[in-house]
């Protein structure tokens, strides 16, 4: 194994530290998600869809997190074990960077990510399974293997390309991050938004598990809800969705278009190269915010909200009071 794992790694052994990070890590998503594509092609379940997923954004982050190390303990002519010691997450979150430590961003960005995909695929887990194993989304692909299989391979598209400044900030060495101040405008601000985002969200989803469940006890007979969050927004899990990805992305932006960034992920500083950085940034919650406003998740709950109540008092008035997305104060 440790063989095989060599040669992948040398494979991949590019010139910038950035794309040494980037491609196997990309390549570790499509691969995840043919892995689990497979089953459940073959058993029409779109069961582990969703967890799969978290899954895939979980190992993808600790990979690009954990690759310099890998690399350097499965060298050619290394003994392995006798060098480059595993780094301490606990130590590496009060530090710049430096020999046997990770700058601080870089854990807590790995974090991040992984606390949000933790959370959200557990709660779709639960709610599929729930349901039977059923989502709607897949009535009408599951019997169809081609359909099916491109359903994982936009999913691991979406990992891709919303890691992708994660990705980037962890391919830094972090000996190169040691020359940014401890702390910047954008690190607050990024991280204030991925709280405020994630709390958001979790707290729509608790509102509407709740809501779901007391209607099951019927504790109340009403169709569509419309308190909590969702007197705000009619839809404040994707709102909540939406602004932490942008949160991580805002922090890692700060040290992307920084000039130790730009020089530790092999770019030259310049402006387009800065223009580039800016862009990998920011497609993250541009690409997130793409398909909750125009694919899978408005458009969807929208249209089958509409055909069930659209010709009902009470559902116009909360659709004419309440924001789609961004929630009134």
């Amino acid at each position: 194994m440790s063989g095989l794992v060599s040669a992948l790694l040398n494979a991949t052994n590019f010139r910038t530290p950035f794309l040494r990070t980037l491609i196997p890590s990309i390549g570790l998503a499509y691969g995840l998600q043919a892995a689990v594509a497979i089953p459940s092609i073959l058993g029409q379940t779109e069961r582990f869809y969703d967890a799969s997923g978290s899954v895939t954004y979980i190992a993808c982050t600790a990979l690009s997190l954990y690759l310099p190390t890998l690399r350097a303990r499965l060298a050619p002519g290394t003994a392995s074990g006798q060098t480059a010691a595993w780094p301490s997450l606990l130590a590496s979150l009060t530090s710049k960077g430096g020999p046997g430590l990770w700058n601080w961003r870089q854990v807590v960005l790995s974090a991040a990510v992984s606390i949000w995909a933790a959370r959200l695929g557990s709660f779709l887990f639960s709610r599929v399974t729930s349901e039977g194993g059923r989502d709607s989304r897949f009535d009408s692909i599951r019997g169809s293997p081609a359909k099916f299989g491109v359903a994982f391979f936009l999913q691991a598209t979406w990992v891709s390309l919303c890691l992708m400044p994660v990705l980037a900030v962890n391919s830094i060495p972090s000996a190169a991050l040691g020359a940014l101040p401890f702390f910047t405008i954008t690190d607050i601000l990024g991280l204030l938004m991925y709280v405020g985002g994630i709390t958001f969200e979790a707290t729509a989803d608790k509102q509407k598990s709740q809501w779901m469940q007391e209607k099951k006890e019927k504790r109340h007979n009403e169709d569509f809800l419309t308190r909590g969050l969702w007197g705000k927004s009619r839809h404040p899990n994707y709102f909540g969705e939406s602004t932490l990805w942008t949160g991580i992305a805002t922090t890692a932006a700060g040290v992307m278009l920084s000039s130790a960034g730009q020089a530790g992920m092999g770019f030259s500083g310049s402006g387009a190269a800065r223009l580039g950085a800016l862009a990998m940034a920011g497609i993250s919650p541009a690409f997130v915010t793409f398909l909750l406003l125009k694919v899978s998740g408005i458009p969807m709950s929208e249209n089958k909200y509409d055909e069930r109540y659209g010709n009902r008092k009470d559902y116009q008035d909360w659709k004419k009071n309440t924001p789609m997305f961004i929630p009134k104060l």
